[in-house]
């Protein structure tokens, strides 16, 4: 289950006008940090507490006088909350963000510039999405892409060979024929309606895109975009592939973990899961995505530490934001084996935690990944997206008459941020 990335809040407007009447955007006072200072640090993921624990034990033991207390919110809660204390003048000194809120926290001055970070310890696709009009928001902690885990034992019994670097969609669409077996009751793929592990993958690898760099146009019109869309479809309608109504009684996933689904695409969170299941690391591992048109780019996306812009403590949070995503943090939540952490020349360790499976496929792919798309709104027009490609993916409507509809209702949203 991924801990942060493809679930998004449905925080809107919401904040913009909560945040304009507290008077939240205005500008911030530098913090007083002379004296015992007490920063608490929000995040939201359980699994990941104990290594948060060591890095502000880390930062306390080097910033004698400072101390950094934990507060675990579960990820269901952690942004209705997260308004509430931001309008109420009570959010953490430092806490998580991911990029689809990134720019509407940052837009809206919550968020406090972070200078004198090296960002070429960081891949320029994590650190562009905690960019807003050329100033580095937030801090990349860590970071998840894209990979095909597939079942070793289905391949084993139909005879076919395991996937390869290089492969090519043809190919995997090839090999989810020749895995499928209808009176076992086996699917070869899984075309799930899945934004981040699934269709803004093959969107980039088609050549065509969600939103524009900018964050204020539309990609769902172009013909290279439907393309990407198309790759799933068809999964679905040659039936290498359950039909959406099949995925929504039965998850794709459990599908794929009780040997139904011989090929399912998800992210290097699912190591942490699958390595830890004796049941299941002896029999999966995963492959790096296959070549679209335009190659195998898979989504990047992670999580960055962020300063409140208006914590009384500000010098103070701002050091231990970027002291929370530098080295030797990035150390420890590499041991920890939870997460792949961002800082450059630090995830061999993350890879080593679970030698079974071929990790590098996660790294390797930051080489060619593409940033999660997002604006200032991102809940807006992914609701758009979801309600209308879940009518495509349901075959209810064509792919070209559904993302025309998307694109038009999306690129409205996008205008509506600009006034």
């Amino acid at each position: 289950m991924p801990r942060h990335h493809h679930r998004r809040t449905r925080l809107a407007a919401l904040l913009t006008a909560a945040l304009a009447v507290t008077g939240l955007a205005a500008c911030s006072s530098e913090g007083d940090d002379r004296g015992p200072v007490t920063l608490q640090y929000g995040i939201w993921d359980p699994v990941q507490q104990p290594a948060m624990q060591k890095i502000a034990d880390a930062y306390e033991k080097e910033n004698p006088g400072v101390t950094v207390k934990i507060q675990v919110t579960p990820f269901s809660q952690y942004w209705t909350k997260l308004q509430t204390a931001v309008t109420g003048g009570s959010a953490p000194d430092v806490f998580w963000m991911n990029g689809p809120n990134s720019k509407l926290y940052a837009s809206n001055g919550v968020l406090a510039p972070l200078d004198g970070v090296d960002t070429s310890k960081y891949s320029e696709g994590l650190t562009d999405i905690y960019t807003v009009d050329g100033k580095l928001y937030g801090v990349p902690k860590d970071f998840d892409t894209i990979g095909v885990w597939y079942d070793k034992a289905l391949f084993d019994a139909a005879g076919v060979a395991y996937p390869e670097a290089g492969w090519t969609w043809d190919d995997y669409l090839a090999t989810a024929k020749a895995l499928t077996n209808p009176e076992a009751g086996v699917w070869g793929s899984a075309a799930a309606l899945n934004d981040q592990q699934n269709y803004y993958d093959t969107i980039a690898q088609a050549g065509g895109s969600v939103i524009s760099a900018d964050g204020t146009t539309t990609g769902y019109d172009d013909p290279k975009t439907r393309e990407g869309i198309q790759f799933w479809i068809d999964q679905i309608t040659s039936g290498v592939s359950p039909t959406l109504e099949q995925m929504t009684d039965t998850s794709p996933e459990d599908a794929f973990l009780s040997g139904k689904i011989a090929m399912y695409w998800s992210g290097s969170w699912s190591a942490n899961k699958y390595g830890q299941d004796p049941a299941i690391a002896d029999h999966v591992d995963v492959a790096p995505l296959p070549r679209g048109p335009e190659g195998n780019q898979s989504v990047v996306h992670g999580l960055a530490n962020v300063a409140n812009a208006k914590s009384p403590h500000l010098d103070a949070a701002k050091k231990f934001a970027v002291f929370a995503s530098g080295e030797q943090a990035a150390g420890i939540q590499a041991a920890s084996g939870a997460v792949i952490p961002a800082y450059e020349g630090t995830q061999q360790a993350w890879i080593d935690a679970y030698p079974s499976f071929r990790l590098s496929v996660f790294t390797d792919a930051l080489d060619t990944a593409v940033p999660y798309p997002a604006s200032i709104n991102t809940a807006a027009w992914t609701a758009i997206q979801d309600q209308t490609l879940s009518q495509v993916w349901a075959l209810s409507i064509s792919p070209e008459e559904g993302l025309a509809t998307l694109a038009k209702k999306m690129q409205a949203a996008l205008d509506k941020e600009k006034k």
